[in-house]
């Protein structure tokens, strides 16, 4: 996909820069035109830090994609959900998303598609209904899973056996980004098909 549809009330001149938010109007910001490269430049300005990190796998890096950065931006996310429907077709039934970083990328995929979300938890709570599901699943779904980063791609499989357990079925798991670290060999030997909106090298990555 090449342009992006997202609308803003505020004017910006036909430049090759990306448009930006004046954080006093921030609240009227609706649609802009963002391109694809726009987009991976976006999250790259956002979210893309340098440093000495520990990863959720334990492995050091010398960068970090830091997802909250970019998911808490509204011209990103919208971009981002409008970039999932795209992989997203009539025969899948619901959307699901794991918390934290999955839960605001599958509310802005649900809108941009029409189609109904499972949130999940890293566990039960201990509470009311004591689910780790929330949301409406039935037995024999057809579930698209959207996360955030993938590295390993462990805890997106946590989540894809939780839903199988469940009854449902897992069509794809679709990454906003893939840091090409094992996530889609570990996500397909598991017997899933894996997506990626972008790789690390697309946001000039080399490590």
């Amino acid at each position: 996909m090449d342009r992006l549809a997202i609308v803003s009330t505020q004017h910006h001149p036909t430049t090759s820069t990306i448009p930006q938010c004046d954080n006093k109007r921030h609240n009227a910001y609706t649609l802009a035109i963002m391109n694809t490269p726009q987009l991976i430049q976006r999250i790259a300005d956002e979210a893309l830090l340098h440093g000495d990190f520990t990863l959720r796998s334990g492995r050091k890096s010398k960068y970090y994609l830091d997802k909250y950065l970019f998911e808490t931006q509204p011209d990103i996310l919208k971009a981002l959900g409008e970039l999932f429907a795209t992989h997203i077709d009539d025969s899948v039934d619901r959307l699901a998303g794991a918390e934290l970083g999955g839960i605001p990328l599958v509310a802005s995929t649900s809108m941009a598609t029409g189609k109904p979300s499972i949130l999940i938890r890293n566990q039960k709570k201990d509470y009311g209904t004591a689910k780790q599901l929330e949301g409406k699943l039935e037995q024999g779904d057809r579930v698209v899973i959207v996360e955030d980063i993938a590295t390993t791609g462990g805890q997106v499989l946590e989540a894809a056996k939780l839903l199988t357990d469940l009854g449902a079925v897992v069509v794809k798991i679709i990454a906003v980004i893939d840091r090409q670290e094992g996530a889609r060999e570990n996500v397909e030997g598991a017997g899933f098909v894996f997506e990626s909106l972008f790789t690390k090298t697309d946001l000039g990555i080399d490590e």
